[in-house]
């Protein structure tokens, strides 16, 4: 949604318009969804987030600044949500996509370490992804939300920087930290399971 439209469309929702709040949704609930599945791994947990998402929308949308960009202000309450999320099943894995693909193409699957096994590849790529969730668990709170976004939320390092109210170089020592500590436990979890007799 271009500026001047969004602007006018966010002062009608603050005004009242429930057309308004539709055309948020429009414009972002697709990507906001995306986001809330990737981190969750289940379809009715993402529309509850989502709908969750909408309920706080009409209850802080008056306290945006308009001078702050939208898209960043959203994406930190969705993030919230999330965390939130995570907290009440922090002991409940979920699946994680790996071949999904931010705007810039990539995916968090090619920055991890590639499996070693083609004949099983659907049960090493759903084991994977388990093992993907379990090592996301173990990052502190903001690197898992950063590296997230950035790779399911499809948001760029600097509109990272605006949700976290943080510098760019932080996020970018965030994701690099994020994405090693990653690489590191699921290769020591590859290793560990390759040694293992079948």
């Amino acid at each position: 949604m271009e500026a001047d439209r969004l602007r006018a469309t966010i002062a009608s929702a603050q005004a009242g318009s429930a057309e308004a709040y539709e055309r948020l949704l429009d414009a972002y609930g697709r990507r906001l969804y995306g986001y809330f599945f990737r981190a969750t791994g289940k379809h009715h947990d993402a529309e509850d987030l989502l709908g969750e998402l909408m309920l706080r929308l009409v209850r802080q949308l008056g306290k945006y600044d308009h001078r702050g960009r939208f898209e960043p202000w959203l994406f930190r309450i969705a993030a919230n949500l999330i965390r939130d999320r995570i907290r009440r099943r922090k002991s409940k894995p979920t699946a994680v996509s790996l071949s999904a693909e931010n705007d810039g193409g990539e995916a968090l699957g090619d920055k991890l370490p590639a499996s070693h096994d083609p004949v099983n590849g659907s049960l090493v790529s759903a084991e994977m992804s388990k093992e993907l969730h379990e090592a996301l668990q173990s990052l502190d709170d903001m690197t898992r939300e950063i590296i997230l976004l950035r790779f399911f939320g499809q948001m760029s390092f600097k509109e990272l920087a605006e949700t976290f109210q943080c510098p760019l170089g932080t996020v970018l020592a965030r994701v690099h930290r994020g994405l090693k500590a990653l690489r590191r436990i699921m290769a020591k979890d590859d290793e560990g399971t390759s040694n293992q007799p079948v």
